[in-house]
């Protein structure tokens, strides 16, 4: 297996057409750096905080009460471990994941990688536009058909913003992870949660483990919040800061990257919590244990918790989460395209091919199994992703703990066995999760 890195490519092509396009003061405070690195965090962020999330996290909640907290919380952790891995790789290689794979692994590999990658960003758009379409129902009574349709358009949204530059679509995103935010914190002073369960929710429990429908919901929680894409997705977009290439620059750039993907996924796990804590208190500790569907949630909140704000801020929420994720969803779609096949086509192409290959499914189920199925899909397109998993995490901690490729950069003997224990327990989850599916738990 060879290390060497290859030449940059000349030709312009979208994922390096913004690399250094965010300069970094020379001069200054840290707090005025760490400022400067701030955005590709809040974008990886998104991904963590998508309509799946909300699926498995509403159910997860209304079905068991606050016990799958541990879960996501643990999730989290592993996220910020692994995206931690991906600034390092992207910012001393200057390569993304993807286009690490396709040069070190032979032909056969790297088109099998592609494939598992594919498949997870289509598993991820659905999950995004059928929580875009949904909330555009519930909010104005958009029909289903139309409002998967009507997601294509977020792909001139992204056109636009490229043209103003890198800054002004971390910007949006900003905003849109701001309202979701401030949504559900209104929500969790609506529901009054009982907050002694809640920090026992955050404890390791044994039975979600032997409790087969359990272990279903816990896999499709990791499996939203730990998301493939994210890890190809991270390692290019953190390559947008512009700083001088020394080692103590180097140095300098991984630990703010680090510190805003950092940031930005402690305020996804706020969000997921929320969520989580908000059908608990509103569903399970009244009876509702049956909520498994986001347009249910919705309908009962109000009435519930007695004032019709909640749902409108619910609706809301779920808008702003669907469509901050399909923007980078998408350029994530692109940066997995352009890095395993080295296919060059202008990017608008990229773009509406990377959103078809999700619409198209989107609209079958819609068609097929009707709205009381979304809730199904959104919890089936999340288990697919934590599947995926294991095929993005191994090359990425293969990578970073690779002396010849990351020379002094190489990830510490502490972190690298971190890193390979939470593939192999991801992967261990997912037999256990076959295991007992064919046995016919789930």
């Amino acid at each position: 297996m060879q290390w060497k890195l290859p030449d940059r490519p000349t030709a312009p092509f979208c994922p390096s057409e913004v690399q250094g396009a965010v300069a970094v003061p020379e001069t200054g405070n840290q707090w005025r750096k760490l400022l400067t690195f701030i955005g590709p965090g809040l974008l990886v962020s998104v991904g963590y905080m998508d309509p799946g999330n909300w699926a498995t996290d509403i159910e997860g909640g209304s079905r068991f009460g606050y016990s799958l907290l541990t879960v996501i919380l643990l999730s989290n952790l592993m996220a910020i471990v692994l995206q931690a891995l991906c600034v390092r790789l992207g910012l001393v290689t200057g390569r993304d994941l993807a286009q690490l794979c396709r040069q070190s692994f032979s032909r056969p590999v790297n088109l099998l990688l592609w494939c598992f990658a594919e498949i997870a960003i289509i598993a991820t758009d659905l999950a995004e536009i059928l929580g875009s379409a949904l909330a555009l129902n519930l909010l104005f009574r958009l029909p289903l058909v139309w409002g998967v349709c009507l997601t294509g358009l977020d792909v001139m949204v992204v056109l636009l913003l490229q043209g103003k530059g890198f800054r002004w679509l971390e910007a949006l995103v900003l905003g849109l992870i701001s309202t979701i935010g401030l949504c559900f914190l209104a929500e969790i002073l609506l529901a009054k949660p009982d907050w002694s369960a809640v920090a026992q929710g955050y404890l390791p429990q044994l039975d979600i483990l032997q409790k087969p429908e359990k272990l279903y919901i816990a896999i499709s929680i990791l499996g939203a919040t730990v998301m493939p894409h994210n890890l190809y997705l991270h390692s290019s977009i953190v390559q947008t800061r512009a700083w001088e290439h020394t080692p103590q620059k180097q140095q300098d750039a991984i630990r703010y990257a680090t510190l805003d993907s950092t940031l930005a996924l402690s305020a996804a796990l706020f969000i997921n919590s929320a969520i989580l804590i908000v059908a608990a208190a509103t569903f399970h500790f009244s009876g509702n244990q049956d909520v498994g569907e986001i347009q249910d949630a919705y309908r009962l909140l109000a009435p519930l918790l007695g004032t019709g704000a909640a749902s409108i801020l619910f609706g809301l929420a779920l808008l702003a989460s669907g469509q901050s994720s399909t923007l980078t969803g998408t350029l994530a779609g692109q940066i997995i395209m352009e890095g395993f096949l080295d296919l060059r086509i202008p990017c608008w192409q990229r773009r509406l091919l990377t959103r078809g290959l999700a619409i198209v499914p989107a609209l079958g189920g819609i068609l097929w199994f009707g709205e009381p199925g979304i809730g199904k899909m959104l919890v089936l397109s999340q288990v697919i992703l934590s599947l995926q998993l294991p095929f993005a995490i191994f090359p990425l901690v293969l990578f970073t703990g690779n002396m010849a490729l990351m020379g002094t950069f190489v990830s510490p003997r502490w972190l690298n066995a971190i890193a390979w224990a939470i593939g192999i327990l991801i992967a261990g989850l997912n037999v256990w999760l076959l295991w007992q599916t064919l046995l016919g738990g789930q």
